[in-house]
């Protein structure tokens, strides 16, 4: 067994184990250090974060990484596999083209000591002394470049923010990044994801497990310290998650400080998203892209799940020819690289295509109208006026377009405006955009998390519907929830609503639909789907679900919400029509 701060030569790699990080408040953080065997100064991919640098991918998200190797055996192809772990690069498959890669237990994870608190500014402090120091090793070149999935994506736009002066360029792969719209509270609802991840995903490898947490495959070291504590000592070194957030339920303080100021991101970036991330992966993405002050910034966009595409050699050989350019300076084209680079969606593939801005200069901004009779969707405007009511926690209303008579792309932002009125104080929107073939069966792909992700989704809190005039468009609502404007029962309110960007080819022939409930969307009632390291059955939005009743009590969103539709309240929906290039 290798023990603390050994160092060994082995799989083409110098490696050292549990290397020491002082943070300036005194606790020192561990590190792992993978770097080529060789006298040099090499560039340096560093992550941050919770879920132990110990523990194997395949010990701690084996159905996950089964399902990965299995249909993409490029992933597993050229490496031991012995030091794969959930979310961050597989040094193996980098330290061999001249990188270092340092993996860092963020304070109170794994091997590292202290309190638990995710996200936090102090944790963001912690990740700019960590590419600090990486910046200033004898081993480095002073290039450091952050690269990692979800939580390893997220910080990167925070600790951007901050400037480090060693950080050359940052891939943020999946990172949502506003802290309250695209992560706790969607639309101003709770999502109730975190408190659940926190506990499946964070607490099982807290530091001070010691015997009763795992151990390394490829030192058989304790992945959470050597110490173990008793439930009450770890209880203490940890913030209570889920109420934290419960009870921040407007953007104020504690979710500004967890979310980047894009005016200060002036790093080269690379911002690859998810269409099937509803719930956490696209949008910050997108934001990033759009808002981040760097003059050089792509923007990428794929499918499959959300760990897929980064291990593959396709997500793989485009970071590496990213940080290529900016950690070692080679001329290897990518000053020629598209701004934007997309794999289309279709129903049963994706199409590459690169274009050279996001939203797509060319979209045709096209509305689709609802009308009450016959629940339909029509490029004509209602000339009547009618209402619709239904249960506010219930299934809703679908409204459904006629056949589409070409193949038509949608592709980018979605919004929707709907006049609502509800017999309480409050009523929750759930917003689905989806897809039916011929024959009126759903369309629906495998997504970040789920394998039956329909093809967009939104939400917005009725109370919630003030908007910032500053940073609102036409394809982007942008709601300030920073106040509460109860409904007056009975009264109309004119509600915009933002759909989070996708991208489908919508064959000839099929129908278009857009879904008003008042509850997360199901697929169906049962499907069998799970994955091991999340709590609740897979049944279409995965993890990301609204419902706590704290959030969402019967007597304040469990009345009848009525759609008002006509010519005093057009409502529709926005759709992003792009035709083909000329």
């Amino acid at each position: 067994m290798v023990s603390a701060e050994d160092g060994e030569i082995r799989d083409g790699m110098q490696i050292d184990w549990d290397v020491p990080i002082p943070m300036d408040d005194g606790l020192v953080l561990r590190a792992d250090v993978f770097r080529p065997p060789r006298a040099g100064r090499f560039p340096v991919l560093l992550s941050y974060g919770p879920y132990a640098k110990g523990l194997a991918f395949q010990d701690g998200y084996p159905s996950a990484w089964q399902r990965m190797i299995a249909e993409h055996p490029d992933v597993a192809h050229g490496s031991s596999n012995l030091y794969q772990s959930w979310e961050v690069v597989d040094p193996e498959k980098w330290v061999r083209h001249g990188y270092a890669c340092v993996r860092v237990d963020s304070r109170g994870a794994g091997r590292s000591p202290g309190f638990i608190d995710p996200f936090s500014p102090r944790e963001t402090k912690d990740l700019y002394h960590c590419i600090e120091w990486a910046g200033a090793q004898p081993w480095s070149n002073g290039k450091v470049g952050l690269n990692g999935i979800s939580y390893y994506g997220m910080n990167q736009w925070h600790v951007a923010t901050l400037q480090p002066p060693h950080l050359a360029a940052m891939c943020v792969w999946e990172g949502s990044a506003d802290w309250y719209r695209d992560m706790t509270h969607h639309g101003g609802i709770l999502s109730t994801f975190w408190g659940n991840w926190y506990d499946m995903q964070v607490k099982t490898v807290q530091h001070g497990l010691g015997e009763r947490g795992p151990r390394s495959r490829a030192t058989g070291a304790l992945a959470c310290g050597d110490e173990t504590f008793a439930d009450a000592e770890l209880a203490k070194n940890r913030c209570d998650f889920g109420a934290d957030i419960l009870a921040h339920p407007l953007d104020d303080d504690y979710h500004r400080a967890r979310s980047p100021a894009w005016e200060k991101i002036t790093t080269p970036l690379l911002s690859a998203a998810n269409w099937g991330g509803q719930g956490l992966h696209p949008r910050g993405n997108f934001e990033g892209f759009a808002r981040a002050a760097a003059k050089d910034k792509w923007l990428e966009a794929h499918g499959l799940e959300h760990w897929t595409h980064f291990y593959t050699d396709y997500g793989r050989l485009l970071q590496k020819r990213f940080f290529d350019h900016f950690l070692k300076g080679e001329k290897n084209g990518w000053e020629r690289q598209p701004r934007v680079q997309l794999q289309v969606r279709h129903v049963d593939r994706f199409v590459e295509r690169h274009e050279n801005e996001w939203p797509i200069a060319r979209t045709q901004w096209t509305k689709l109208h609802l009308h009450p009779t016959a629940h339909k969707l029509d490029p004509e405007p209602a000339t009547a006026a009618a209402d619709i009511a239904y249960d506010g926690l219930g299934d809703g209303v679908t409204f459904v377009s006629a056949p589409l008579d070409e193949e038509t792309e949608i592709t980018g932002p979605l919004a929707a405006k709907l006049f609502v009125s509800s017999s309480t104080a409050d009523a929750d929107l759930f917003l689905v955009f989806r897809v039916f073939t011929p024959d009126l069966r759903e369309a629906v792909f495998m997504g970040a998390i789920d394998p039956h992700t329909p093809v967009a989704q939104g939400w917005l809190r009725a109370s919630h519907r003030r908007l910032d005039p500053r940073l609102s468009t036409k394809y982007r609502p942008y709601h300030t929830h920073d106040e509460k404007q109860p409904l007056k029962p009975g009264e109309i309110a004119e509600l915009d609503i933002e759909i989070w960007p996708t991208s489908i080819v919508v064959p000839a022939g099929h129908r278009l639909a857009l879904t008003v409930r008042g509850r997360d969307y199901e697929w169906q009632k049962t499907s069998g789907a799970r994955l091991s390291n999340f709590k609740n059955e897979l049944l279409g939005c995965g993890p990301f679900l609204h419902d706590d009743p704290r959030d969402r009590p019967a007597e304040v969103f469990g009345g009848k919400v009525t759609l008002h539709m006509g010519p005093r309240h057009p409502s529709y929906i926005l759709l992003p029509v792009v035709p083909p290039k000329a």
